[in-house]
């Protein structure tokens, strides 16, 4: 099985999907294929993941930008010269700060290598990542899925995806983790792509 997508690979998965799926067929034909949405690994990416946990994508990039505008670059040594009151100017919340925090001194540490984590499988990733304190199951799904690009990562509990698979499949209403889980069983290897299909059409929407 491919270990990481790229442009070759995602038109191969998908191709197998629209086989498979009418409903994410009919979104590839009415807006095309999706993006490969790569995303560059290191502290900066797992940072701007953590601010995107459980608010709008919109207003997580706001206050990465604030960040990355306001310092030469976003390291982990930087971020732990920042005082409380200086990343609340940016738009980090409290909690924020600390996961930011946790994150540096665990990189800084060699609690947490993110350059080993390519030699690992997808569980292994997930254990890595979720020994630290504010990276739960979904920032450790979408680094799986948009840095190392794992093939076949179906991220639940993110918002915008459950809503996308709503419209998609003409649900009632907007199903949930499990729910989503068992759909996305049929797009086994390739999970992620069937995500990014769908993000693509929430975007497109």
């Amino acid at each position: 099985m491919i270990k990481s997508l790229d442009e070759k690979s995602l038109a191969e998965g998908v191709a197998v999907l629209i086989e498979v799926d009418d409903d994410l067929k009919a979104v590839v034909e009415q807006f095309g294929s999706p993006p490969l949405w790569g995303r560059k690994p290191g502290f900066a990416t797992l940072l701007l993941i953590i601010l995107e946990q459980q608010v709008s994508l919109a207003s997580a990039r706001a206050a990465f930008k604030k960040l990355s505008d306001a310092i030469e670059r976003v390291s982990p040594e930087s971020f732990l010269q920042l005082n409380d009151a200086e990343l609340k100017g940016f738009g980090f919340s409290r909690q924020k700060t600390r996961y930011g925090r946790i994150l540096s001194e665990a990189l800084l540490s060699g609690e947490l290598d993110l350059d080993a984590l390519h030699a690992l499988d997808d569980e292994n990733v997930r254990k890595e990542l979720a020994k630290l304190t504010g990276i739960g199951v979904w920032t450790a799904n979408i680094y799986l899925l948009m840095v190392l690009r794992r093939p076949n990562i179906y991220p639940p509990g993110d918002l915008a995806l459950a809503k996308a698979m709503q419209q998609v499949k003409k649900f009632p209403k907007i199903p949930t983790n499990e729910e989503q889980l068992k759909i996305a069983e049929a797009w086994k290897p390739w999970r992620a792509v069937g995500a990014r299909i769908l993000w693509h059409h929430y975007l497109s929407t």
